[in-house]
């Protein structure tokens, strides 16, 4: 029997001890033996060795220096596990099961884009090199261990810490251990594969786990003590929503919705008004690099406890307070005035990465400035990288209802003229928010679904500048007393105009009501094209129906003008606006057409007053006079260039009121883009801009705004003054950085015409890579030998 004795720990391991390996001995082994046999460190080291391991046999032992012992041969009959044999048999070493310390060496999390995990949990689009997982699914991961993992005496879990103080009990400091069969309800790893030092573990999260950014650790014990590995942060693991399992709140049964309202990084915003819907495409960019930290960074800012981030309600909430800026200093400023200076005109973003990366960048400083849409793109951009199903919404004559009472009001003074100190209920061309996906298990049942949140800064709840989430199914049968903000989402799309007449005695009457003037082609992407999705009937039942009257009543009921629902009077005069085809064009004077129609069998004779107003899309608009001349309007419009056209009247023989408010934009022209050569990834190429400026007057100080995902970051381009009806066009060069179908975004601003864009669609293909032809000449015969040998083929390889 022979025994080889090998240092296999620095000095520094201090009383932590190796397995001993039993094999059969090798001729081979001789020599060494002998050399063994004369070195008398080899000795020492034994002894000091046999002194750790068996402190009966060497009480006084102090040396720290470990070896591991092999023994080479055995002699038949010795029995191993019995306590007799410690010490020697027959002239050599006999025991065999001294423990190591068990070390983590390295942690493999399987997390590149192109492996296992990442393609299984749907975050393979992320420009990160870290793990990203969704919850309530399984993921694999490799741990390398300093000796082999023994079931029998090894202990090991997994420890995950997210938020600046991680405590067991909310949840934000997870212990996974380790078993032997997976709980999908819990957390929980178990060995799947073991490879010597290495063990490959499957690691489960459950559905209702905080969504966030964690620090990983792994920690083991043995009977030679405690080991936890230092915390690398390559190794951090970013836990999001899981649209794809069943048991999270936020899933979603279509896989092409999910395809649409999860994992599409561009889309549609539309805008404009219900006669003259206009769109713009923009690059909600939740994939690309650095957004998701940015969109935790959002949320960390928000002061709100991590332990609150496996709930998506409060997600949407804490969302939609932080994209804007009061209150919290959130992410953008918002700016109606129509002066800019000292940020962006609202109109020129054309997606969210800039303004999350520069939000991030600069430590929560607020981004100038934004407007509806922009708060809308923002959050979709923030909740699709979070995981929860997102679209952003544009609801055309779009109610603020300011007083709760449900209804839009106009206050009116004895002569029909305006109160302007009392009227602040106002009504958007346009407004645009978003629609979130989770189950409603704080409602009753049936209000899960689609949800409205909106960040655009309007009214406070529950103090602070949100709203949301809404249950659509609530908004739709009036039930708004259902939190969150239900009521206010209502007045919003299905509010009534009531006009009030100011008594002499101070008091106001109610002197007509319009019931169709709220709330008209609500709008969103299609999925999976980029058609309009007209999705009103979501929100409200039609226009006039039984359904929707008593809807209006029921919400009404709850609001602070409920005894403005008295029997309605008779009415036999209407009066309707109409225009020709698309609409007046910028720069060209606009024709309206106004039919009165008288429904019964008498004259009636009516006194009617109008008025044109230029109109900011929330409403907010300021008068002029009842000229549509080009050279009267050019330099009063603002933004989006719309019209507002009221008519107020009186039917003489009946009392009857007419009022109704007509709104209009003037149509503006499109960016033409045009890509010059082949689109291949990392190869030069080119697009042609062009523009054709409409006006008869010089647009001063013009700025084009080109981004695309996967083609160029965000690029400004001062351009400078061009030429009334004068043609321009630049040329743009870029080199694409990811392959397959991308959208190339375009955008132009002045002060004199604004909301002027363009998109082209480019088909960029993948890196090319070099191919070697390879040519065979195959020979085929029978054996001489075996004439019945059946045909076989010999390949003679020629590389060309």
């Amino acid at each position: 029997m022979t025994v080889e004795t090998r240092s296999i720990r620095e000095r520094s391991a201090v009383g932590r001890f190796p397995s001993v390996t039993l094999a059969i001995g090798e001729e081979n082994d001789e020599k060494k033996e002998e050399q063994d046999e004369n070195n008398p460190k080899q000795e020492n080291a034994c002894r000091r060795w046999l002194r750790k391991a068996c402190p009966c046999c060497c009480p006084h032992a102090h040396d720290d220096d470990v070896t591991e012992t092999i023994v080479t041969g055995i002699d038949e009959g010795f029995d191993s596990n019995r306590p007799e044999d410690c010490g020697t048999y027959d002239g050599f070493i006999a025991y065999v099961s001294t423990e190591l310390l068990l070390k983590v060496r390295s942690i493999d999390l399987v997390k590149s884009k192109s492996e296992e995990n990442r393609k299984v949990h749907h975050t393979d689009l992320y420009q990160s090199n870290n793990l990203i997982i969704r919850r309530g699914q399984k993921f694999v991961m490799w741990i390398t261990l300093s000796r082999p993992f023994n079931p029998t005496t090894d202990q090991l879990h997994l420890e995950l810490k997210t938020g600046s103080l991680p405590v067991v009990s909310k949840e934000t400091h997870v212990i996974v251990p380790l078993v032997k069969q997976l709980d999908q309800n819990s957390w929980g790893s178990r060995i799947i594969e073991q490879d010597s030092t290495k063990i490959k573990l499957m690691v489960n999260s459950p559905a209702t786990a905080v969504i966030g950014h964690y620090r990983l650790t792994v920690e083991t014990n043995s009977t030679s003590g405690q080991f936890v590995s230092e915390h690398n942060s390559a190794n951090d693991v970013y836990i999001l929503f899981n649209p794809w399992c069943e048991d999270d709140v936020v899933f979603l049964h279509s896989e092409e919705e999910r395809q649409e309202y999860v994992l599409n990084d561009v889309g549609i915003i539309y805008y404009g008004t219900m006669n003259q819907i206009g769109e713009r495409t923009w690059d909600y960019g939740q994939f690309d690099e650095g957004i998701l930290a940015a969109c935790l960074f959002v949320l960390e800012k928000s002061g709100t406890p991590p332990s609150g981030w496996a709930d998506p309600v409060n997600v949407v909430r804490v969302v939609s307070a932080m994209i804007n800026s009061v209150d919290d200093h959130g992410v953008i400023e918002g700016n109606w005035s129509g002066n800019y200076s000292g940020g962006s005109f609202p109109t020129m973003w054309s997606g969210s990465v800039e303004i999350l990366k520069e939000y991030h960048k600069n430590k929560g400083t607020p981004v100038k400035y934004g407007q509806c849409w922009v708060f809308g793109g923002v959050v979709t951009t923030v909740l699709r990288s979070l995981g929860i199903p997102c679209r952003t919404v544009t609801n055309f004559s779009s109610a603020h209802d300011t007083d709760v009472s449900l209804t839009t009001d106009v206050y009116l003074d004895n002569n029909l003229e305006p109160l302007e100190h009392l009227n602040s209920d106002s009504v958007w061309n346009f407004h645009v928010w978003n629609d979130c996906w989770m189950a409603r298990p704080d409602l009753p049942p049936g209000n899960g679904g689609w949800q409205a949140v909106d960040a655009t800064p309007q009214q406070t709840s529950q103090g602070t500048f949100r709203c949301g989430p809404a249950s659509l199914t609530a908004i739709r049968y009036g039930q708004v007393y259902l939190k969150h903000d239900a009521a206010f989402v209502f007045a919003e799309v299905n509010s009534d105009k009531i006009y009030w007449q100011r008594n002499v005695d101070g008091t106001f009457s109610q002197i007509y009501d319009e019931k169709n003037i709220v709330g008209h082609f609500i709008s969103t992407k299609a999925v999976g094209s980029d058609d309009r999705n007209d999705i009103t009937n979501l929100y409200k039942h039609p226009e006039g129906s039984e359904q929707e009257r008593i809807a209006v009543e029921t919400a009404c009921s709850y609001g602070t003008k409920a005894k403005a629902y008295s029997a309605p009077t008779a009415q036999d005069v209407s009066v309707h606006v109409t225009m020709e085809d698309d609409g007046p064009r910028m720069g060209d004077d606009a024709e309206l057409t106004i039919t009165l129609q008288n429904s019964s069998s008498e004259n009636r004779t009516v006194n009617l007053h109008s008025q044109v107003s230029v109109m900011y899309y929330t409403g907010v608009h300021k008068s002029l006079n009842w000229t549509l001349d080009y050279k009267d309007y050019k330099n009063q419009l603002i933004d989006q260039a719309a019209l507002m056209l009221t008519l107020l009247g009186r039917v003489v023989e009946t009392r009857q009121v007419l009022a109704t408010q007509f709104n209009f934009r003037l149509r503006t022209p499109d960016l033409i883009i045009n890509p010059i050569g082949k689109a291949a990834v990392g190869e030069k190429m080119a697009v042609k801009i062009s523009f054709t400026n409409p006006l008869p007057q010089v647009l001063k100080a013009v700025i084009f705004h080109v981004e695309g995902l996967g083609l160029l970051p965000p690029r400004k381009i001062n351009y400078g003054d061009i030429d009334s009806h004068a043609s321009v066009s630049i040329t743009e060069h870029l080199v694409p950085t990811l392959s397959g179908k991308r959208k190339l975004l375009a955008s132009m601003d002045c002060k004199q015409l604004t909301q002027v864009h363009g998109v082209s669609n480019i088909t960029v293909v993948g890196r090319a890579r070099i191919v070697r032809k390879r040519s065979f000449r195959y020979v085929t015969s029978r054996s001489e030998k075996n004439p019945t040998r059946p045909f076989g083929a010999e390949f003679l390889q020629n590389v060309e």
